[in-house]
């Protein structure tokens, strides 16, 4: 509770992330434009992902949203 009041006000300060995750590539499939490239971390709080760098094992630039084609197509008006 306390945790969202704070959100509120100042934002999430993405302490809690998730472990590194790499996405399995697997060959045959062609690569879709909106399949993930490279490792990345999600905040366990506020759910916004962010890349992450193992060299420096530092979170990186966060990571744009893709679009679902369910989700792009709940979003068209009728």
């Amino acid at each position: 509770m306390l945790n969202k009041v704070l959100n509120a006000f100042w934002g999430c300060t993405h302490s809690r992330t998730t472990f590194p995750i790499t996405p399995a590539r697997k060959a045959g499939f062609a690569q879709a434009s909106n399949q993930r490239h490279g490792t990345y971390v999600v905040c366990l709080d506020c759910g916004k992902e962010f890349g992450y760098n193992w060299t420096e094992m530092r979170i990186g630039e966060p990571v744009a949203a893709t679009v679902t084609g369910e989700a792009a197509f709940s979003t068209v008006q009728r």
